[in-house]
C-alpha cells in the first residue's frame, strides 16, 4: 500500500504514536508499504509553528530535518496535475492543505492516512482512517 501522511498523522507518528489507531500503527510499520509525505505538510507545520498553534521541541527547520530522517518517506511532488486536481475535489471546507493532500493522493494513487472526520466522510480519495 502507498500511504500519504496527513500532517497530523505524521506529527503523531513522531511525537505521540499512541494517538494512532492500532491499524494505522501496523500499516505505517509494515515494510512493504510505501510512506509518502507532501511538501504541503512541511508548509503546514511551518505555518502552524509560526502562528503558535503547535509547539515543536526545537526550531522548526531543525525539527523538520530530524523528523524527515526519523520517518523516511518519499516526497510526493507538487505538480501541475496535482494543482489541476484540486479544482475537481469537493470538500465541505476550504482548507487548502487538505485540498492539496487529497489531490496528491488522487494523482499518485496514494491512500491518505488521516483522523480528520471531514476528510474521512468526504470520500474524495482513498483513505486509511485512524479511529
Amino acid at each position: 500500500m502507498k500511504l500519504l501522511f496527513d500532517t497530523h498523522i505524521w506529527l503523531w507518528s513522531l511525537a505521540d504514536p499512541d494517538r494512532l489507531s492500532s491499524r494505522v500503527r501496523k500499516e505505517l510499520g509494515t515494510p512493504a508499504n510505501e510512506l509518502w509525505l507532501s511538501p504541503v505538510s512541511i508548509w503546514e507545520i511551518l505555518y502552524l509553528d509560526a502562528k503558535k498553534k503547535i509547539k515543536l521541541p526545537a526550531p522548526a527547520a531543525e525539527w523538520l530535518a530530524d523528523a524527515m530522517s526519523a520517518v523516511p518517506a518519499k516526497e510526493a511532488p507538487f505538480t501541475h496535475d496535482v494543482a489541476l486536481e484540486t479544482s475537481r475535489i469537493f470538500l465541505p471546507h476550504r482548507d487548502p492543505a487538505d485540498r492539496f493532500l487529497v489531490a496528491t493522493a488522487n494523482v499518485f494513487g496514494l491512500t491518505l492516512v488521516t483522523a480528520d472526520k471531514v476528510l474521512i466522510e468526504a470520500k474524495a480519495c482513498a483513505i486509511l482512517a485512524s479511529r
